[in-house]
């Protein structure tokens, strides 16, 4: 692979041994060790030999005296005979025991062994046996076995041994772990031209992208920064939402600077058996430094980056813990010089160990964020180039209408577009599948259940009170769609989106969002004079915003500019305030809802004609766009700049306004649901 400007005059790797051309290598064996594993294998051959020998000679037959020899020769039971030197071997015609039956050491055989004695040799035997017409051979009577098989025989379980007992070695990778526990599970990407992933192939996250082209600069042109003492950061951690792309940008930097990158999950380190976790950090950065320069990409830091403070420690063998050590060990060793850059991806960077976070380790941190609308507009223009788009899909209409979503959401929506409309045999992708899939996406798919008249009337006017609040609140987003068609868990559904991307709330836009709201609530009190269950959800999101803004966010005079309820994720690390504060904020989130309620009511009662309208209007059609909606309670409308509608053809929908804030992503979906 091409790494660049031949890199290796300035990176070099630090700590692994030179590999000499041709050189048979046991990784992990020590050099003492390695000899007595030769010495071993020596032993072993010389024993298979041995017991080779034994097995491919002939069988010894019976041992007899010479005299027993030449009276069965002279009784005519002898077939057959070979001489070699002195030593006689043969056949009996019938078999023969000696010593005698009965005796000790007895045995029965038909064939046998003599010796003849030296002073025997003028006895005539020859005559004898030609007499009884011996067969008489100077060659042994059974050849002896190929060469092949001796050999075969010989080294060949050896052999085999020593080749198992090798592989049970590179697979244990010198780490005593059994089953290949050590080796670490990373995946190595190798760019090829075909499926390189680029900074083209990335969008909407610009800040985030600059921020990294130095580390791709680095590796290309590594002498720059060198001959100016420069030093390239050990790690880089990517924090954001998920979704935001953060795993495809650490695959673009690697794609963009030509090296091979190494992907993992933290929690592929972590195992039941104490030890395996920092055996697998090794093996990967040992392979990291083989092919430097490099890229380590490890997902979801915080399964194991997680501060050593928060929790107990078990025994004080947590192996998470010692994971973690060993990560920030093989970070320490890193001088800069070796070419390996560690990139890492939490959602929840504010629970790291600080260890992890100090320079040296993760030198920086990049923040990756939700796209604005010209980064969604970006972005849905990368993952439809393999889709063909209708003549009427307008995608920056589509980027107004999906604020808060993030990459991999637009991904998805492109894909379900393309999914419905081959699901109606249309060769292209229309505006229509993309806001159906929208609507999928976002509310759910529609149940087909019955509703009885009465509680389909009350579902009408309950979203008619949250359409209604939300054209007549100043300063509210505008309402983009109303429905009583059941979806998912609710019945009904209001939809409010900005004009544009917003990334401040004053408090009151947060007190319009409460009437809002608590609009179908007003609606049902309003009109019916009782209430039901269906605005369990709206409560939940009315008490959430109105508690962060007394005790997170100072919008109260009585609580006063103090943060007395913990943020997100924070939740677990105890109390903020003291009893009687919590008190007071309960108290201050009281008033707030009171108020924002009476004036929800307040503001029904006085469009009383609107709200009735509005909801025939959604009995008879069920489903109202924007325009609709405004036209059915006779309110004029004026749309903002960049919105782009087309009256009914477009159904403008979006997911929560909190997500275009970190600090609202907990105040609730912006959709009203009954």
């Amino acid at each position: 692979m091409d790494h660049g400007e031949d890199p290796g005059a300035t990176w070099r790797v630090e700590g692994l041994e030179e590999r000499k051309p041709g050189r048979f290598r046991l990784g992990g064996i020590p050099p003492l060790r390695r000899r007595t594993f030769w010495v071993i294998i020596g032993v072993l051959l010389f024993a298979n030999w041995l017991t080779a020998r034994a097995i491919l000679l002939d069988p010894p037959g019976l041992l007899v005296p010479y005299s027993v020899f030449l009276d069965e020769v002279e009784q005519g039971n002898v077939v057959r005979v070979t001489a070699r030197g002195d030593a006689i071997e043969g056949i009996f015609a019938e078999p023969v025991t000696y010593p005698a039956a009965g005796q000790p050491d007895s045995a029965t055989s038909a064939d046998f062994e003599t010796e003849r004695p030296a002073f025997a040799s003028e006895d005539g035997l020859l005559d004898l046996l030609r007499s009884h017409d011996v067969i008489i051979e100077a060659t042994p009577i059974d050849p002896p076995a190929p060469l092949w098989q001796l050999i075969v025989f010989s080294f060949g379980p050896t052999i085999i041994f020593v080749g198992v007992f090798v592989m049970i070695l590179k697979r244990f990778g010198g780490g005593g772990l059994p089953g290949g526990l050590g080796r670490s599970k990373a995946k190595r990407y190798e760019h090829t031209p075909s499926g390189r992933v680029t900074f083209a192939d990335v969008a909407g996250i610009d800040e985030a992208k600059a921020e990294l082209s130095e580390l791709v600069d680095f590796l290309r042109r590594p002498e720059k920064y060198a001959r100016l003492g420069g030093r390239i950061p050990s790690g880089v951690l990517l924090s954001g939402p998920p979704g935001t792309g953060k795993t495809l940008l650490a695959r673009a930097v690697a794609g963009e600077a030509h090296v091979p990158f190494f992907s993992s999950s933290a929690s592929e380190f972590v195992e039941m058996v104490v030890g395996v976790g920092a055996s697998r950090v090794r093996d990967l950065f040992a392979e990291a430094l083989k092919v430097a320069p490099s890229i380590v990409f490890i997902d979801e830091l915080d399964a194991i980056g997680r501060s050593r403070s928060s929790g107990p420690n078990v025994g004080g063998h947590d192996e998470r813990e010692q994971t973690l050590n060993q990560i920030l060990t093989e970070m320490d060793g890193f001088s800069g010089a070796e070419g390996v850059i560690v990139l890492a991806a939490t959602n929840r960077p504010e629970i790291l160990d600080s260890a992890l976070l100090r320079p040296g380790r993760f030198d920086r941190q990049v923040v990756v964020n939700p796209p604005d609308q010209a980064g969604r507009h970006a972005i849905l223009e990368i993952h439809s180039r393999g889709v063909p788009l209708g003549p009427d899909v307008d995608l920056r209409a589509l980027a107004s209408a999906t604020p808060g979503m993030v990459g991999a959401d637009l991904r998805n929506l492109i894909n379900e577009a393309a999914l419905s409309a081959a699901r109606h045999d249309r060769d292209q992708v229309t505006m229509v599948d993309l806001m159906s899939s929208l609507d999928k996406i976002l509310l759910g798919v529609e149940r087909q259940i019955v509703i009885d008249e009465a509680e389909r009337s009350r579902t009408a006017f309950h979203e008619a009170g949250h359409a209604l609040l939300g054209m007549l609140q100043p300063g509210a987003d505008p309402v983009r769609k109303i429905s009583i068609i059941p979806r998912g868990r609710a019945l009904g559904v209001t939809l409010q989106t900005p004009d544009a991307d917003r990334y401040a709330f004053d408090a009151n836009y947060l007190r319009g969002r409460i009437i809002g709201a608590l609009g179908g609530r007003a609606a049902e009190d309003v009109v019916f004079g009782s209430v039901t269950t269906g605005a369990e959800s709206d409560l939940e999101q009315v008490t959430h915003i109105a508690r962060s803004m007394v005790g997170r966010w100072g919008m109260s005079e009585r609580v006063g500019l103090v943060t007395a309820l913990p943020g997100p994720g924070q939740e677990g690390y105890g109390r903020a305030a003291s009893e009687a504060t919590l008190q007071l904020v309960d108290s201050e989130v009281r008033r707030i809802v009171d108020e924002c309620y009476e004036t929800a009511v307040g503001t029904l009662r006085g469009h009383l004609p609107q709200l009735e309208a509005l909801a025939a209007a959604l009995l008879e059609h069920e489903t109202l766009d924007e325009t609709a909606s405004y036209a059915a309670a006779d309110i004029a409308h004026t749309k903002g700049a960049g919105a782009h509608w087309s009256g009914s053809d477009v159904a403008a929908l979006a997911p929560e306004i909190a997500a275009l804030n970190r600090d609202l992503d907990d105040v609730g979906p912006s959709p009203r649901h009954h």
